[in-house]
C-alpha cells in the first residue's frame, strides 16, 4: 500500500515549509545563534504546519537528521486531547526532570495543548515557571484563547497565516508534477479552494482525485466528485437572478438537489463565483449579503 501523498511529501527542514516565511525565518536564525527558547506555542489553523514546524525544530535543536518515521527517545510527542488529565502532566513533570539520554536537549510537544484540564495547565505552568535547563516544550494549538495568560506570557508565540489558495495550489502542482498526476490548472485552483488554506486537507484532495481519469483531470471532474453544482449551473443561477426569471432558478435548483448537492455547497459556490467577479456582478450583491446571512 503506498504512503498517502501529505505524509510523503511532509517537510522536513524549515526551508521547506511554504507560506510561513515570518516564521520559518525567525526560528532558522535562532538555531543558527544557539539562542532557542525552552517554551515556543505554535497558534493557527489546522493543517497549515505548526506540527510540522514543531516536529522539525525539535529535530533542529537536538541535531537529529528529520524523517518521516523517526523518532527519538529525547523528543516526546503527546496529544492533549487525549492525554489531558492533570495526572499526565505530573507525569510528565517528574519525567522531565531526567536528563537527555543522548541528545542536547529533552523536547516535549504537546498537540492540542489547549484541551488540557484546567488542573493539568495549572501543573504544566509550574514547570513552564522553572524548566529544566535540559528541557524545552514546544506547545501547538488551534485555539490559543483558551490558554491562560499565565502560559502565554511564558512562551515565545508564533502565529501561524491561513495559506492562500495561490501558494496551495502551486505546492499542488509541484506534487502532481512530481506524482505524475495529469490535472490541469483549474482542478488544482479548486482543490485548494476546498483545502480552506490548510496544506494537509488539499493534498489528501489531490490523492483522492489522483484516480478519476486516465486522462488529464478536469475541474468539472472534481466539481462532480466533490458533490458540487457545475460553474455552469451557479452561472446560470446568477444570470436567473439578475433577470428575474424564476422559472429557471426553480427548475435548477430542483436539478441540484435530485443530484444531491447540498444547499451550504450551493451557498459556498453562488458567494465565490460573485466575489470572483464583484465589478461585473455588483447587482448580484443583495444576494451576496443573503448568502452570507445563511452561513451565520
Amino acid at each position: 500500500m503506498g504512503k498517502a501523498l501529505y505524509r510523503k511529501y511532509r517537510s522536513r527542514s524549515l526551508s521547506e515549509i511554504v507560506g510561513q516565511p515570518h516564521i520559518t525565518a525567525i526560528l532558522e536564525r535562532a538555531i543558527a545563534n544557539g539562542t532557542t527558547a525552552h517554551a515556543y506555542l505554535l497558534t493557527g489553523p489546522r493543517g497549515v504546519g505548526k506540527t510540522s514546524i514543531a516536529r522539525i525544530l525539535a529535530h533542529e535543536i537536538n541535531r537529529l537528521p528529520y524523517r518521516d518515521e523517526s523518532t527519538h527517545l529525547d523528543i516526546i510527542e503527546i496529544d492533549a486531547a487525549s492525554n489531558n488529565s492533570v495526572e499526565d502532566i505530573r507525569d510528565l513533570r517528574e519525567k522531565v526532570q531526567i536528563a537527555p539520554v543522548s541528545a542536547p536537549k529533552k523536547i516535549y510537544i504537546i498537540d492540542e495543548v489547549h484541551m488540557l484540564s484546567k488542573s493539568a495547565v495549572n501543573a504544566l505552568l509550574k514547570t513552564l515557571e522553572e524548566p529544566p535547563e535540559h528541557a524545552v516544550f514546544i506547545l501547538a494549538t488551534t485555539d490559543a484563547d483558551k490558554l491562560p495568560a499565565t502560559i502565554l506570557s511564558r512562551v515565545q508565540r508564533f502565529n501561524f497565516r491561513t495559506i492562500s489558495q495561490d501558494e496551495v495550489a502551486a505546492h499542488l502542482r509541484t506534487i502532481a508534477d512530481a506524482e505524475q498526476i495529469s490535472i490541469d490548472d483549474d482542478a488544482l485552483q479548486l482543490i485548494a479552494r476546498y483545502g480552506q488554506g490548510s496544506f494537509r486537507d488539499s493534498i489528501s484532495l489531490l490523492d483522492q482525485m489522483r484516480n478519476l481519469s486516465s486522462e488529464t483531470i478536469t475541474a468539472a471532474m472534481v466539481e462532480d466528485s466533490l458533490g458540487l453544482a457545475s460553474t455552469a449551473e451557479i452561472r446560470q443561477l446568477l444570470e436567473a437572478y439578475c433577470a428575474g426569471d424564476l422559472q429557471t432558478i426553480a427548475d435548477t435548483l430542483r436539478a441540484l438537489e435530485h443530484r444531491g448537492v447540498p444547499a451550504n455547497a450551493i451557498n459556498e459556490q453562488l458567494l465565490h463565483e460573485i466575489r470572483s467577479d464583484i465589478i461585473n456582478k455588483s447587482n448580484c450583491l443583495p444576494l451576496a449579503d443573503k448568502l452570507l446571512s445563511n452561513q451565520k
